[in-house]
């Protein structure tokens, strides 16, 4: 589990194919690992990776085809920075929402603007998305948790601070950016709780 909020912007440092997945090794900026040993988990760009090599300064995972199929790691190359988040911890402040670190889908940045201080973005949804999205709720868009400011079919309003522009990349989104959407656990929880009896009929033939 994780918080939503970016604790470092780390930098590819390797990219190696293997077999059809890819081993990713991320330097790590500022992110203490002095407390992450082998096998915890280390969310990049709001993807729950598993750290299996460390360095004071990096850590290495292996990305699976499906998640570089499925989200915008498959997208990143030599150098392409990255949001970065240790799993939270007991003694964590939850300064953000509960967010899971598993990406329900890859929305588009539709238009950037300058909004006084802040910057103005309206982000695109899959449609199968659209209905978990609402006004003044949260949404994680590539690890970062964020308040949905307004919404319009498949396309919300989310406005950033000044401090979150610096602190994450989304200072480096732009029109036709694809990034990571993980929408609010509390809405998967109650479409599941609303089907009532019929949660146990099965679908398949």
């Amino acid at each position: 589990m994780f918080t939503g909020i970016i604790q470092s912007k780390g930098t590819v440092e390797t990219l190696t194919p293997k077999g059809g997945d890819v081993e990713l090794t991320i330097a790590t900026g500022k992110l203490e690992l002095s407390n992450v040993v082998l096998g915890d988990s280390i969310a990049v760009n709001g993807v729950c990776l598993t750290a299996v090599k460390l360095t004071e300064t990096s850590f290495t995972a292996d990305v699976s085809k499906e998640t570089l199929s499925l989200t915008s790691l498959g997208d990143l190359a030599l150098g392409s920075p990255v949001n970065l988040e240790k799993a939270l911890t007991l003694e964590t402040h939850l300064g953000g929402h509960l967010v899971s670190g598993h990406v329900d889908g890859l929305g588009e940045v539709i238009e950037r603007r300058d909004d006084g201080r802040s910057e103005w973005f309206k982000v695109r949804t899959p449609a199968a998305l659209a209905k978990y999205v609402a006004a003044k709720g949260s949404i994680t868009i590539d690890g970062t948790s964020l308040t949905v400011n307004r919404v319009n079919g498949c396309d919300f309003e989310i406005n950033i601070v000044p401090h979150t522009i610096q602190e994450t990349i989304i200072g480096n989104y732009q029109a036709g950016t694809k990034v990571n959407l993980e929408v609010d656990q509390i809405a998967r929880y109650l479409e599941r709780l609303l089907l009532g009896d019929k949660a146990a009929i099965s679908t398949e033939d």
